[in-house]
């Protein structure tokens, strides 16, 4: 990839990284950009950074070729965030320039430490705190804790009210030569919508409440470009991924859309035979319904549709005695993902004895996700007509909560 100009005195330098478990268990098949970024007064700064996977740290120092910078002329390494996708091209950078001044937050500063054992200086900085490059480069720093890790700074730059988060507002999908959001097509509009939908629900998700204090913290900084540490820079309508990550923070505590997702598990295919009559009940009342069979559907996407739909069907057998094991630990990263207040239901079959619901009642109460349930359907064996005609019609009114609740707080 090629270093693009952000804006006057900013530089953008990007690495697309393809064919991994993003943090080893999600998976990105339409990858994710690493984004670090140049700003140059009469000193300069390197803010944020990219991951040291086989290739990447390279790709960083070739665009700093390509822009006639030496490094040796960086005067700072700027973390705002020290997870290694941002921050592990820093033990090689070390070995290159070892004389840098860090910028972090206090609680950064010790992760610079223990994750790189760098016995540098480190300028700590917190909410109000400036730093003049010269030049009239000025920049400002705001904590954002659990943004998502609590050692998490946004950098501001005031000559070009250009705002650097890190993984806030940031989104999966590899980023081409469309680097920015006035180049984008409607098209781009809706894979970076999607992206950043999972991205949310399954990196940032059970952080919502501290999203809602950043922005807050945030609001009285003007702001003409958001440049995050994953996706595109917005610097056409940067309030645009701001009201996006509003609304992602909002469907934690619920209502979401007035979707209802439908999660099931069936070992022998008679739980299953369940499915098509719930799907025809919801849709009978104009809701859109998301189908994931678990395990087959990864758990990264059924917990990005949990998070944006207000209703969730559980189709679940009993297995020893407990749920069948994939819906159980789907369900458990549900809760500590935070995804709170659905409207629910939940049916299945049985064979000596139940036990399902017991537990999916122990994980609702583990996780307090206050979950409000219609009475549960469950058979032993195959399903009997009455059972199927049941499950229909508690789909038909589940439907209708669903929408009573997202009409009522429209």
């Amino acid at each position: 990839m090629k270093t693009t100009v952000v804006t006057d005195g900013i530089f953008r330098l990007s690495a697309n990284v393809d064919d991994i478990l993003f943090e080893s268990i999600w998976p990105i098949p339409n990858g994710v950009s690493m984004n670090s970024y140049i700003v140059k007064g009469k000193k300069a700064a390197i803010v944020d950074g990219v991951c040291d996977w086989d290739g990447v740290p390279e790709t960083l120092y070739e665009q700093l070729e390509q822009m006639k910078i030496d490094i040796n002329d960086i005067d700072y390494v700027i973390m705002n965030h020290l997870e290694p996708d941002h921050s592990g091209w820093f033990r090689s950078f070390l070995e290159l320039k070892p004389d840098v001044t860090v910028v972090a937050s206090a609680k950064g500063a010790d992760l610079v430490k223990y994750f790189y054992e760098y016995e540098g200086p480190v300028q700590t900085v917190k909410t109000g705190d400036t730093l003049d490059l010269g030049d009239g480069r000025v920049l400002l720093f705001a904590e954002i804790p659990n943004v998502h890790w609590p050692e998490t700074i946004a950098t501001y730059d005031q000559k070009s009210k250009t705002l650097m988060p890190c993984d806030a507002f940031g989104s999966f999908g590899s980023v081409g030569e469309k680097m920015y959001d006035d180049q984008l097509e409607p098209s781009d509009f809706d894979f970076y919508e999607v992206e950043a939908e999972r991205y949310y629900a399954n990196i940032v998700g059970p952080f919502s409440v501290f999203v809602e204090r950043a922005i807050a913290a945030l609001a009285d900084i003007e702001i003409d470009i958001i440049a995050p540490g994953h996706g595109i820079v917005w610097r056409k309508d940067p309030g645009k991924i701001i009201n996006d990550y509003i609304r992602y923070a909002s469907y934690a505590k619920g209502p979401a859309k007035t979707d209802v997702t439908v999660l099931y598990s069936s070992m022998y295919g008679m739980s299953e035979m369940g499915v098509k009559p719930v799907v025809e009940g919801l849709e009978s009342e104009g809701v859109k319904v998301h189908t994931h069979k678990i395990p087959e559907t990864d758990w990264s996407y059924a917990l990005a549709s949990v998070w944006q739909s207000s209703g969730v069907v559980v189709c679940t057998p009993t297995y020893e005695y407990k749920m069948f094991p994939p819906m159980a630990a789907l369900l458990e990263e549900v809760g500590r993902k935070k995804a709170l207040n659905r409207k629910a239901f939940r049916f299945g079959s049985f064979g000596w004895s139940g036990g399902a619901q017991k537990e999916l009642d122990e994980i609702m109460e583990r996780n307090r996700l206050g979950w409000d349930f219609l009475e549960p359907v469950e058979f032993r064996g195959k399903p009997r007509q009455e059972h199927l005609d049941l499950i229909r019609q508690r789909g038909k009114e589940l439907a209708i909560e669903v929408k009573r609740w997202v009409n009522e707080t429209a």
